[in-house]
């Protein structure tokens, strides 16, 4: 794949993903308009959330049976519809934009169907630096809304962010069916009811189960940060506008930048050491978030490093996942997913929540807590994998000596085919 497509592709991962996260830097003048009570503003993220849930199990699978190239625009032209009755609803008619949410979260998985395509024309041994590229489109896509958001907000309001988006998904949607290949076809040509249940067979792997796990706890920690940062930044003794608060997004998109070297360390077969030491450094970064009260620039420290561990960590998952299963790679990360999905629904959910309790340092220690379950659950695995055999995470280029081997011991082909 070369390099033109795949910026497509993650300009792709951008808009889909910047229509769930867009509510962030907004969330109380959005909330205010739409009669949403202070302690439940975070449901209006979370929404979005469980509709990226709801996506993952039903429409991901679709990307291993259909054409994929179509399939993306589809989804980015439904994505539309449901940025357009967001940016609709009024306080009489809030519904209409949990209605909109819910449906723009679940054709957001648009994002998986592009990565999964992605991996699949990629050589392996490219294949992580193909992900990490594609998969900065999400960060950049999360984190610089939070900048467009907040200054388009402050200019015409914040329907003007989901009238946009929806502008962009279209254009999108006819960019990809006339630049990328139509010739690309999934591997399994089963049913779409046998890929629901391939899908739910990857739930049974202790590969798909530890990295979900700590991908779950990685994000509940990434939307505890990104979900409640705009309340403290709002209140006193900042009292920051939404166009400030945004501003915030760009230390963010500095983790964007480690999205293709952690693909390479990926290709190179030390995705696991990377993410340790990541999640350690997530961790750390919780000290610096924490200090919000007394320092702006002790925060933007934190931000960044936390937004460069979350994507070295994310990136060493999936190109992990899609090594292992190369003929189901729409499944593999959309199993995986999942435990995103659910992580960011619960961060975003909690941490309102948590605030007005107490307080940002609530925040961060919840923050703090969820990485540290994280590391936790990485730690139990490779202990788990000294005493025992592990999980296939092989390198692209270490699978292919190993099939190479294979296919010169014609007694074991059978096996290498299974």
């Amino acid at each position: 794949m070369d390099m033109w497509r795949r910026l497509l592709l993650a300009l792709v991962c951008g808009v889909a993903v910047a229509g769930v996260y867009a509510a962030q830097p907004v969330l109380e003048p959005m909330g205010r308009d739409l009669g949403v009570p202070a302690g439940l503003a975070g449901w209006i993220v979370a929404t979005g959330q469980v509709g990226y849930l709801a996506g993952l199990l039903l429409l991901v699978p679709l990307g291993d049976v259909v054409d994929r190239r179509r399939l993306i625009a589809v989804h980015l032209s439904v994505t539309a519809v449901g940025l357009i009755l967001t940016a609709s609803a009024t306080e009489s008619t809030a519904w209409v934009a949990f209605v909109g949410l819910a449906v723009t979260g679940m054709f957001a998985v648009v994002v998986q169907i592009a990565v999964a395509h992605a991996a699949s024309v990629s050589p392996p041994a490219e294949r992580g630096r193909t992900i990490g590229v594609v998969t900065s489109g999400v960060v950049v896509g999360i984190l610089g809304a939070r900048v467009v958001a907040g200054t388009l907000a402050q200019a015409w309001g914040w329907r003007s962010v989901y009238a946009v988006l929806a502008v962009l998904s279209l254009g999108l949607a006819a960019l990809v069916l006339v630049a990328l290949p139509s010739r690309e076809r999934p591997a399994v040509r089963s049913g779409y009811g046998q890929a629901l249940v391939s899908l739910g067979g990857m739930f049974r792997q202790r590969l798909v189960l530890t990295r979900g796990l700590i991908a779950f706890f990685l994000f509940a920690s990434f939307g505890t940060l990104w979900s409640g940062l705009s309340l403290p930044l709002a209140g006193t003794p900042w009292r920051l506008g939404e166009s400030q608060i945004g501003l915030f997004g760009i230390a963010g998109l500095a983790g964007a930048l480690g999205a293709a070297r952690a693909g390479r360390w990926a290709d190179a077969g030390r995705a696991a050491p990377v993410t340790g030491l990541a999640l350690s450094l997530l961790v750390l970064s919780w000290a610096a978030i924490a200090q919000l009260p007394g320092s702006l620039w002790l925060l933007a420290i934190g931000i960044v490093l936390l937004d460069l561990a979350v994507q070295a960590v994310h990136v060493s998952n999936q190109h992990l996942l899609t090594t292992a299963h190369p003929d189901r790679t729409s499944s593999a990360v959309g199993s995986y997913m999942v435990f995103y999905s659910l992580g960011s629904a619960l961060g975003a959910a909690t941490t309102t929540a948590v605030f007005a309790a107490h307080g940002w340092v609530g925040c961060s220690l919840l923050g703090a807590g969820f990485a540290a379950c994280a590391s936790a659950v990485w730690a139990a695995d490779r202990a788990l994998s000294r005493g025992g055999p592990a999980p296939r995470v092989d390198s692209g280029e270490a699978l292919q000596k190993e099939r190479a081997a294979l296919a010169r011991r014609p007694s074991l082909r059978s096996d290498a085919c299974r």
